[in-house]
């Protein structure tokens, strides 16, 4: 069985050997013991209720209940730009006009802007190669617009999500070959790296604050820039069938598109129903195609949780769940659960 469930220190291990297999790219999640905890502690203290709920960073594991062990990860920050400044480059254009020669040229910008500060980030999106298929990658993914539903006070009502950029192979990425080390003078994965671990001052202190025109890019560069990696084609795929869109902000560093869309407009949340919990006993049905199953949460905040039902079991009046689900989801008969298409829509 598998079940969302917040983040928790014994999963270090199976968190740090994903991250180590995912390669350069996703920076939120290094292959970085020390700083994989410090991410653990810091979701622990929000779910706790340790730390100001809109300070929180909530950090989901999928765990294979069978297995014992995490298998996948997605997370929700869910304010940014508030103790650190979060920078973008807004995509525009500059427009440059001479009637007296009868030119009228328009050259695609890059300007440097802190448009996302306070907005809600989700992201750190990962997932064994073991458990890839069969809709496991969407309940992870999905499962978090679940607790941005149940939980909208703490949350801002625009949501967005940093999507990976092009980069090769070796974790080169052409805008930043061509821009970034202009002015950084290191590696993409070094200054990755430090973005990672929340050193952003350098940011600011390198970064060039006047306009970037892309026509003094290489193609190579300029091409790249709104593209995802084909790796993250998938979860850019997810993302819009949701609602989300590209809002015009890239990546500093690789130029990855920036997706938003408003909390009340996610189709998962547009569709979640409440239902109370009928307990029953049937056999579990875990081979399913994604289209005939739904997400099941428990509603709670400290220990907030998700599954997997078939579509089946929803009726007009209650929701029909099998125990062993029941105990994995910590319900009990009579409890009001929250429930949202995993792939299809409900009705």
């Amino acid at each position: 069985m598998l079940i969302i469930r917040p983040l928790k220190d014994s999963d270090l291990d199976d968190l740090y050997e994903m991250a180590a297999s995912a390669g350069n790219g996703l920076t939120t999640l290094p292959p970085d013991r020390k700083l994989l905890q410090s991410k653990i502690e810091k979701a622990r203290a929000s779910f706790e209720g340790r730390c100001a709920p809109g300070a929180g960073l909530y950090l989901f594991a999928l765990e294979d209940t069978e297995q014992q062990r995490c298998v996948g990860i997605s997370g929700i920050q869910a304010r940014v730009g508030l103790d650190e400044v979060f920078y973008n480059y807004r995509l525009s254009i500059t427009v440059s006009d001479s009637r007296e020669l009868d030119v009228h040229v328009r050259t695609p910008t890059l300007y440097l802007t802190n448009d996302m500060t306070d907005a809600t980030e989700i992201g750190s999106l990962l997932l064994a190669g073991s458990h890839r298929g069969g809709g496991n990658g969407l309940l992870l993914s999905r499962c978090r617009f679940l607790f941005l539903d149940e939980f909208r006070e703490y949350f801002s009502d625009k949501i967005f999500a940093e999507m990976r950029g092009v980069s090769d192979d070796q974790g080169q990425s052409p805008l930043w070959e061509a821009l970034g080390r202009r002015f950084f003078d290191m590696e993409f994965v070094e200054a990755d790296r430090l973005s990672a671990r929340g050193n952003k001052s350098f940011i600011a202190e390198l970064m060039p604050r006047f306009p970037i025109y892309l026509s003094l890019l290489p193609d190579s560069a300029s091409d790249v820039i709104g593209k995802v990696h084909t790796n993250t084609e998938p979860a850019l795929n997810m993302l819009q069938a949701e609602g989300f869109n590209f809002n015009g902000l890239v990546d500093i560093f690789d130029g990855g598109p920036v997706v938003e869309a408003f909390l009340h407009n996610i189709r998962t949340i547009r569709q979640s129903i409440l239902r109370p919990v009928k307990r029953v006993d049937r056999p579990l049905l875990d081979n399913l195609p994604a289209g005939d199953k739904v997400m099941v949460s428990n509603r709670s905040f400290e220990d907030f949780r998700v599954g997997a039902l078939p579509r089946s079991a929803i009726r007009d009046d209650e929701v029909q769940i099998p125990g062993p689900i029941m105990e994995a989801l910590n319900v009990a008969e009579g409890d009001q659960v929250r429930i949202a298409p995993l792939k299809e829509a409900l009705f």
